[in-house]
């Protein structure tokens, strides 16, 4: 793909949201199939924007870490020894071999290499052979590390250090949210894996509702009215609809303690997405979430985790109700997984580019305003 045809993607993506919402089509075939766009995209957007690496209370003890790759840099999350959070560079200043992968505890970072050892806050610990290089001072080496901020009980990390705060740019979403106390939902399961589509048809999947009773009628499909559904207009940072659920499915409901919630809201689920990769369905009994990274375009890595709200928790049989809510989960997700590779299958193959949008795909037109936006700033 040539920067001719990047140019050409970009092109065709800005005709596309020319158009007023009531005429709008989905996003033109281009913007998933270039390589170079993708390659505009991490550069535009992945490495200026803040990324979600998952929930803050996954990182409850000193030393609990996770890794993330964001726009080529290998990246820790970790809790120092004062349970600070931090991200740093996951690269040794020696050789630059990373230093830890997956997710653990670890009393420091040691490199796998040399065993040059670095401190939680990033300082250089020790490094084995050195005493001989005249040059070499253990205090001139320290792991740079990049923004970092809880917010709502989720872990952002940004490599721009002039990103504005999290807490800036999500200030409308924290108040529309703030009476489900989402900070509070503890996550129970999260994982990670690849799935053979564009990051935005997944991105796009979850945003709307339209999908739900055919992709899900198996699961949650028939706990949904399309005709309840809520898609006001988006900010440039998030957009959002509603769902109200049936009393079917007891998880998605306000547990019978829950005194925050009343009338409609106790069933109401918001359906999230904080641009431009952090997806979350948050009800008043359960939320779980996706976190994208684009590996190609026709792959993307997936963070998927989930949990209960404090009142199901708490409840005596809090085991069950984690039990139920990971088999219901697993199900939506790979019920997702098989319509949205499908998608991708199609937009390789397709003669002809996507058709018009309905009324409920509302935020994809904003999320699809939001990529052009940003792509080109």
């Amino acid at each position: 793909m040539t920067v001719h045809q990047r140019i050409d993607a970009l092109s065709d993506l800005r005709a596309n949201v020319a158009a007023p919402f009531e005429r709008a089509r989905a996003m033109p075939r281009s913007v998933y199939l270039s390589p170079d766009f993708l390659k505009l995209e991490i550069e535009k957007i992945f490495a200026k924007e803040w990324l979600c690496a998952g929930r803050a209370s996954r990182l409850s003890k000193p030393g609990d870490y996770l890794t993330m790759d964001i726009a080529g840099y290998p990246v820790v999350v970790l809790r120092d020894r004062d349970m600070k959070l931090r991200a740093l560079s996951n690269v040794c200043l020696h050789r630059m071999s990373t230093l830890v992968q997956g997710e653990g505890n670890t009393r420091a970072l040691v490199c796998p290499y040399h065993a040059w050892t670095y401190n939680l806050d990033g300082t250089l610990r020790g490094a084995p052979g050195m005493t001989l290089n005249e040059g070499f001072c253990k205090s001139d080496y320290a792991l740079p590390s990049f923004r970092c901020e809880e917010w709502l009980g989720w872990i952002m990390v940004s490599v721009n250090p002039d990103a504005p705060p999290v807490s800036e740019k999500l200030a409308e979403l924290a108040k529309l949210v703030e009476h489900y106390g989402m900070e509070n939902y503890v996550e129970s399961f999260r994982e990670t894996f690849v799935w053979n589509t564009n990051w935005k048809v997944l991105a796009e999947n979850f945003m709307e509702s339209y999908h739900v009773p055919v992709c899900h009628r198996n699961t949650i499909g028939p706990q949904v009215s399309l005709e309840e559904v809520e898609c006001p207009r988006g900010t440039p940072t998030f957009n959002y609809h509603c769902a109200l659920k049936s009393d079917e499915q007891y998880l998605a409901l306000a547990h019978p303690n829950n005194t925050r919630l009343t009338g409609e809201e106790r069933r109401k689920t918001y359906i999230i997405s904080v641009y431009p990769a952090l997806f979350i369905s948050l009800s008043p009994g359960y939320f779980w979430y996706l976190s994208l990274y684009p590996v190609s375009p026709g792959e993307v890595q997936v963070t998927y985790g989930g949990g209960l709200a404090p009142e199901f928790r708490e409840d005596p049989e809090a085991e069950k109700h984690f039990a139920a809510l990971k088999v219901l989960l697993d199900e939506v997700n790979e019920e997702d997984k098989g319509c949205t590779e499908k998608v991708y299958r199609g937009l390789v193959g397709a003669l002809t580019e996507p058709g018009h949008l309905s009324h409920l795909e509302r935020p994809n037109f904003e999320f699809a305003q939001y990529i052009l936006s940003k792509c080109e700033a």
